[in-house]
């Protein structure tokens, strides 16, 4: 009875030892697999100081510079991303600039949507200036669009503001929600 009373209670001992020496072992088992889950969020492109100039038949179109640019195309949603901003010029056809500036931008290449985030400022060759702390520009559509508070300038002197607006890559068609200004006429 003594034999089989302590043969028991060892048995059961080995067990519990047994079990605790598994879960002990498992759980760095398990931390390895949870980092192996974790999607690595790393950049395929880096670049520092770029002046990228895109040309079509020979013409200077648009210039990007930005201090930082990282590409993530390796991802299924892929996006570059300007984290420290970007200045662009463009160019139409008659050679007039306009820019583009702000503090951080990100473009989707799958829906073709610029997000442009922080003192978004577009400036038209001809005097028109449209601010903001944020502006989407969908560039299927050469569409522009924002529900942040704005604030538009003309040529004229004339301004309006106010939240949410979407306008034409020329400025020629505006959308408002709700505004206030003082438009001039030219006569």
């Amino acid at each position: 009875m003594t034999f089989s009373f302590s043969f028991i209670k060892i048995f059961k001992s080995a067990i519990i030892l047994f079990c605790v020496i598994v879960l002990f072992s498992c759980e760095s088992d398990l931390k390895k697999v949870q980092k192996l889950s974790e999607t690595s969020f790393i950049p395929t492109g880096e670049a520092d100081s770029i002046n990228l100039k895109y040309t079509d038949s020979g013409k200077i179109k648009s210039i990007l510079k930005s201090p930082k640019m990282l590409d993530y195309s390796n991802i299924q949603n892929a996006f570059t991303e300007f984290p420290k901003g970007i200045h662009l010029t463009l160019m139409d056809e008659k050679g007039n600039k306009s820019t583009v500036v702000a503090d951080y931008a990100i473009s989707y290449k799958k829906t073709e949507i610029i997000d442009l985030q922080g003192n978004v400022i577009i400036t038209s060759h001809d005097g028109k200036k449209l601010e903001t702390s944020q502006l989407y520009f969908d560039q299927k559509n050469e569409w522009f669009f924002t529900e942040k508070l704005f604030k538009y300038t003309d040529e004229a002197g004339g301004y309006l503001e106010g939240p949410g607006v979407d306008f034409s890559k020329d400025f020629k068609i505006f959308n408002m929600q709700k505004s206030n200004g003082e438009v001039n006429t030219l006569d």
